[in-house]
């Protein structure tokens, strides 16, 4: 996510620097966005030189001081962990300028929860981009109760200036727009499959052929990664208590089998 996060924001004209504690993590950044480039300019999309000096706008490094030193905009994308997201912005509110939005691309987590451990609540947003960034248009915009109405702004503006078509969700709830109306979807396919009225192969095609999505939702969770799924499933749950938010088993099986996905080549389907 971060790294096609940062390569959209490049081929729209902004200067970016990229960063992650690992230096293999970034090298496979720079490889997976130079191969999306060089498709898209074998298919006559981008010209080759908007693509070399698309490329050339992201600095990589593995230094989050020297990353966020001179930014006027931050973009968090690391892994759906609470704690994790709090001391990373704990960091930024230390080392980016005073002036600087934090945006967290979190799916689920409110930014309120995020931002308190922040000087500064009021430049804190969510920006929810959706995978593959390089090819989806939407961006949700969360405002958290001490957002203000200039951050809010500034994160519609970059959106824009990123080639992307924003939303703005003026009140925080547990996975925003989308992913609140897929969930429900979701959760209804994998109680069909765990209640063994369909595999979850028909499941899949009836969703796909039926109701014209591109994707059934084993065959999403696979693209996603089944990780990602359990999390967000497990996290809506743990918040709300609600059963019906409770994770499959059949997902938790997969998921502590080591079964991901695309990622790992066995998911749902194999690869």
């Amino acid at each position: 996510m971060g790294a096609q996060i940062a390569q959209q924001a490049a081929l729209a004209g902004i200067e970016v620097v990229l960063t992650d504690t690992s230096e293999q993590q970034l090298g496979k950044a720079a490889e997976s966005n130079r191969g999306h480039l060089t498709r898209r300019v074998e298919r006559g999309k981008l010209a080759e030189a908007e693509a070399v000096a698309a490329l050339a706008r992201v600095r990589m490094t593995t230094d989050l001081a020297e990353a966020v030193r001179d930014s006027d905009f931050v973009i968090e994308a690391v892994f759906e962990d609470l704690g994790v997201k709090r001391s990373i912005f704990a960091e930024l509110d230390r080392r980016a300028p005073a002036a600087a939005v934090l945006a967290s691309n979190s799916s689920t987590m409110g930014i309120s929860k995020i931002a308190a451990a922040t000087s500064r609540p009021e430049r804190c947003v969510n920006m929810h981009f959706f995978y593959p960034v390089l090819v989806m248009d939407l961006v949700e915009v969360v405002r958290g109760p001490m957002t203000s109405d200039e951050t809010v702004e500034r994160a519609m503006a970059m959106a824009r200036a990123m080639g992307r078509t924003p939303v703005l969700i003026n009140k925080e709830i547990d996975g925003f727009i989308v992913n609140r109306i897929l969930h429900a979807a979701t959760q209804e396919a994998y109680r069909l499959l765990d209640a063994g009225v369909a595999r979850f192969e028909d499941i899949d095609i009836a969703v796909e052929k039926g109701l014209n999505w591109p994707m059934g939702p084993f065959r999403l969770g696979d693209f996603s990664g089944l990780d990602v799924t359990y999390k967000a499933r497990l996290h809506m749950f743990e918040t709300t208590g609600d059963e019906r938010y409770r994770p499959s088993p059949q997902l938790e099986a997969k998921v502590k089998a080591g079964k991901l996905g695309r990622k790992t080549k066995e998911g749902w389907y194999n690869y």
